[in-house]
């Protein structure tokens, strides 16, 4: 159980040359941390609000963002997943844009160039837009690009990243779902951020991007040039997983994949707004199949946060 008042915020005097709001949850993982806020500060074409969430602090992460003059923050002492922590987080945000990142990525130059003038030129709020990730491994996932400049922070080659990542091939794509992403502040709240009940995390990505389907936002757009690479999961390595995947189909009647594959075209060359596809009976069969094995699993469900 969380409880509001074990969740600390402050928040410094308002910026009005601020364009995006960026939440950065963090879990015990400060030196990660401090090279994605520096990429934000020192690869920025704007000035932005930086909300940092700190979850439990072993590590002195706290010490660390509260003697920086440009960090916002919310804290909790106890790691209260991904989901609880960006709710906490955007409540401090003063900007018209939301901005999720990770803090095991780094911001390539002119990231939020890119993303503030598709913005403007979209011209209404129902979007969701992604920068596009490096990362150091093959995963298949058609949304990254493939390219190694370190493993880990110890390997980061920082210089040759900044030499190379504009120049690694890839075209806008369809189906923005994982961060870093950006979507418009009464849009989040229309949502309700982040849904707690899968906490701490996992499938948390593809409920947001559903819940902003029902609303009937169609423009999910990764965007090429607006670069970050991606270290990889740094914290939902060592986190005790949720039944995320069984979640989502009981709360959505499908599953993740069907929604990322069918509705989203996750991946595919992006070519303008998305559809609702085409009636599938035997997906639908599928899909009922797999609510029904939902149902059995979550029977025996926990909370996480408990353990």
């Amino acid at each position: 159980m969380v409880s509001a008042s074990a969740i600390q915020k402050h928040k410094r005097p308002r910026n009005a040359e601020h364009v995006f709001s960026i939440l950065i949850p963090t879990w015990n993982n400060l030196p990660y941390l401090k090279l994605c806020v520096d990429s934000i500060r020192r690869n920025s074409r704007f000035r932005h609000q930086i909300i940092v969430h700190v979850n439990e602090n072993k590590d002195n992460t706290l010490d660390w963002v509260k003697s920086a003059p440009d960090l916002d923050y919310s804290f909790s002492e106890k790691n209260i997943g991904v989901c609880y922590a960006l709710n906490a987080a955007a409540t401090l945000a003063e900007t018209d844009y939301i901005v999720y990142i990770n803090d095991d990525m780094y911001a390539c130059p002119d990231w939020d160039q890119y993303l503030f003038d598709e913005i403007k030129k979209i011209g209404h709020p129902y979007f969701f837009l992604s920068s596009t990730a490096i990362e150091p491994n093959e995963t298949g996932n058609p949304c990254a690009i493939l390219g190694n400049f370190g493993n880990d922070i110890h390997q980061f080659n920082e210089e040759k990243l900044l030499a190379e990542y504009h120049k690694l091939p890839m075209k806008d794509w369809q189906g923005s779902t994982w961060p870093l992403n950006v979507v418009h502040k009464d849009i989040w709240n229309l949502i309700g951020g982040y849904s707690i009940e899968f906490s701490p995390g996992m499938y948390s990505d593809p409920d947001f991007s559903m819940k902003l389907w029902m609303i009937g936002v169609r423009l999910f757009k990764g965007l090429s040039a607006s670069r970050v690479y991606h270290f990889g999961s740094r914290s939902a390595r060592r986190v005790k997983k949720n039944k995320g995947y069984f979640s989502f189909i009981e709360k959505w009647g499908m599953t993740s994949g069907t929604f990322t594959s069918r509705y989203l075209r996750r991946g595919e060359p992006f070519d303008g707004p998305l559809h609702v596809p085409v009636h599938d009976p035997l997906l639908n069969l599928k899909n009922l199949y797999k609510r029904i094995m939902a149902a059995m699993r979550m029977g025996s469900r926990e909370d996480p946060l408990n353990k």
